[in-house]
């Protein structure tokens, strides 16, 4: 018979499965971390150096779960790279590594650590889910050996992953994910062969799980949320921020809405790199969200979910993206357009030179129409219509359709597209529309001050992004992303070394 204290974990998970089951709701925590980064080094630091980092970033996390257990949530995503951050060689990372083994093993790390060789950092996540009785979500690098009956092994005979682990409210490991898509920096960590649809069944809905950069791709994140009708995806992620289309918090929550799940973006903290902004999304929208460009502090968000959202009255409908923009002519309005540079991609941009007006413009097989009054036309403000449908990416090319409302940094045109945070200009109304080629469409509204709208706007059945009531903010930017998977470029960089 086990003691009392060993029966209490499982005691206070059994609780809180019955309270999920009884409910269409949970609550859901995402912790915003300022890693704690390792000297940059070439040559690798001892086991017990690497360790000693990795507790360091540890202790802040457990503080964090603690507390969102203390709070009531019921699961709690940490970022990717929370655990020893992004400065390695494929070498200098490889103390820090431990050999996840598959969750089929039915392994609880807190109770049996050695079971699979030594494994203090899954010992100790696997510890903060069972004291704390809280679904833990938590990034760190996976180590499997090979040889040369494998033609594709390293020549260091060993493939190494970046890896997002969940423990369940005991603590036994039920899901390992190796990330697919990744981003050109990380020459550390290796291809998996096969892209992986990792999914989980919890007492709050069907789980999925995929890393930062993949969000941007068919596989997985198109596979699970659509494919497989996963209600929640747990996202770590170290998302450098990029305006003024692809922040963290505004591209997330579009993607929530476009692909009608929940998203439970965790993000890293770290200024110096642009990277802020986390979020607990639904397919209405933010449930919460943080961005802070100004400090270094973390931080812990917390929200309540729905879950099972395609089962909510509140569901958006099915969407036709281009029934209405193909239904019209071209808007008459003036249409003078010139090109202009977000970062390297060429868009169309025409100017919006009055008050109130309709426009047109296109570019490729996408044309963008845009209808709109301002609350007053500022002459030190100047607003385009823009439109790019072409390949995105400088070494991993992949299609975007996009159509936007942007402001600029100045009056000079030649500014339009370059990154801008502040506005004065409120709308009291604007439709955006676009003839995408595709279904996969993610709308999204910014203010002024890097902050999202809402409740504010809403997608009509036919394709059109519109304001409720106009804005209660001056307005940075309203967009519709479409992605266009099928005419990606064959990824070039996903082969072993």
């Amino acid at each position: 018979m086990l003691p009392p204290q060993a029966l209490l974990p499982a005691v206070v998970f059994a609780l809180t499965a019955l309270q999920a089951l009884a409910s269409d709701t949970f609550i859901a925590a995402v912790y915003e971390h300022a890693v704690i980064l390792p000297d940059p080094t070439k040559e690798p630091v001892s086991p017990d150096d690497a360790l000693a980092l990795m507790n360091k970033n540890m202790d802040v996390l457990e503080g964090a779960i603690k507390e969102a257990a203390q709070k009531g949530a019921h699961i709690i995503v940490t970022p990717e790279d929370g655990i020893y951050g992004w400065r390695f060689t494929r070498e200098s990372i490889y103390p820090y590594l431990e050999d996840i083994p598959d969750p089929a093993v039915n392994w609880i790390p807190c109770t049996d650590p050695s079971r699979f060789g030594p494994a203090p950092v899954q010992e100790r996540l696997s510890c903060m889910a069972r004291n704390n009785s809280i679904y833990v979500v938590a990034n760190i690098g996976d180590k499997k050996p090979c040889d040369s009956s494998d033609p594709k092994c390293p020549s260091d005979g060993r493939y190494q992953y970046n890896t997002d682990v969940v423990f369940d409210p005991q603590g036994k490991l039920v899901a390992r994910y190796h990330k697919y898509n990744l981003f050109r920096g990380e020459t550390q960590f290796n291809y998996p062969k096969e892209p992986e649809a990792v999914t989980f069944e919890t007492p709050f809905g069907k789980f999925g799980i995929f890393t930062c950069f993949d969000i941007l791709f068919y596989e997985p994140a198109v596979v699970l949320a659509s494919k497989m009708q996963v209600d929640t995806v747990l996202f770590p992620t170290a998302w450098m921020n990029v305006l003024p289309f692809l922040t963290a918090v505004e591209f997330h929550s579009a993607w929530a809405m476009g692909m009608g799940v929940n998203l439970l973006s965790a993000n890293t903290h770290n200024t110096s790199m642009a990277m802020t902004g986390d979020g607990l999304f639904s397919p209405e929208g933010p449930a919460a969200y943080h961005y802070d460009s100004a400090t270094e502090e973390g931080h812990l968000l917390l929200a309540e979910l729905s879950t099972h959202p395609r089962l909510s009255p509140t569901y958006p409908p099915a969407i036709n993206w281009s029934l209405y923009a193909t239904s019209i002519k071209k808007f008459p309005g003036e249409n003078d357009t010139f090109s202009g540079a977000v970062r390297k991609d060429m868009f169309t941009f025409s100017e919006l030179r009055h008050k109130a007006g309709n426009y047109t413009v296109c570019q490729g097989d996408l044309c963008c129409h845009l209808g709109y009054q301002m609350s007053d036309k500022r002459k030190d403000e100047v607003y385009v219509l823009g439109a790019f449908d072409g390949l995105h990416g400088s070494l991993i090319k992949y299609h975007w359709q996009i159509c936007t409302l942007l402001k600029c940094p100045s009056t000079n045109l030649s500014t339009c597209g370059q990154p801008v945070e502040t506005a004065q200009t409120e709308f009291e109304m604007f439709s955006l529309s676009g003839t995408f080629g595709t279904s996969y469409v993610f709308p999204e509204v910014l203010y002024s001050g890097v902050q999202l709208a809402p409740g504010e706007f809403e997608v009509l059945r036919d394709g059109r992004l519109k304001s409720k009531h106009g804005t209660s903010k001056p307005l940075l930017t309203a967009t519709l992303f479409g992605r266009l998977y099928e005419k990606d470029l064959p990824h070039p960089l996903r082969i072993s070394p």
